[in-house]
């Protein structure tokens, strides 16, 4: 027996699938300004102003502005990409209260194990 989802969740279901989406694009472009803003070499900048540093203040500030512009950068991506994962949590939590899953961006029934039969949340043929 074909397994459906009830008619009542259609709209919600199709709504949370297209939020889905775009949380995991999102969370896509965060990741990989996060490894970005790790990748910077503005720190090795700020190590060669630090050893410049004894003999001018202008170079220790200029040190410190340098760490300071690297570590804001990864906080700020770090955070960015936090919020964004902490909305597609709540959105596959709400798809696992429903007895679907995810693998990449192909929603299944959760006890699909062989990931055979994937859902199509735009087709009328699954509510039921």
């Amino acid at each position: 027996m074909e397994r459906t989802i009830p008619e009542q969740d259609k709209f919600e279901l199709q709504q949370n699938y297209r939020r889905y989406l775009k949380y995991q694009d999102q969370y896509d472009e965060a990741f990989n300004n996060l490894k970005q803003s790790r990748a910077s070499r503005v720190w090795l900048a700020g190590l060669v102003a630090l050893l410049f540093s004894p003999g001018s203040d202008f170079f220790l500030g200029a040190a410190a502005a340098l760490f300071g512009l690297y570590f804001y950068r990864i906080g700020s991506a770090w955070y960015t990409s936090f919020q964004i994962d902490e909305g597609r949590e709540e959105v596959l939590r709400w798809f696992s209260s429903k007895g679907l899953t995810f693998e990449g961006r192909i929603l299944y029934f959760r006890d699909d194990r062989l990931l055979a039969n994937p859902i199509d949340p735009f087709a009328d043929e699954i509510y039921g």
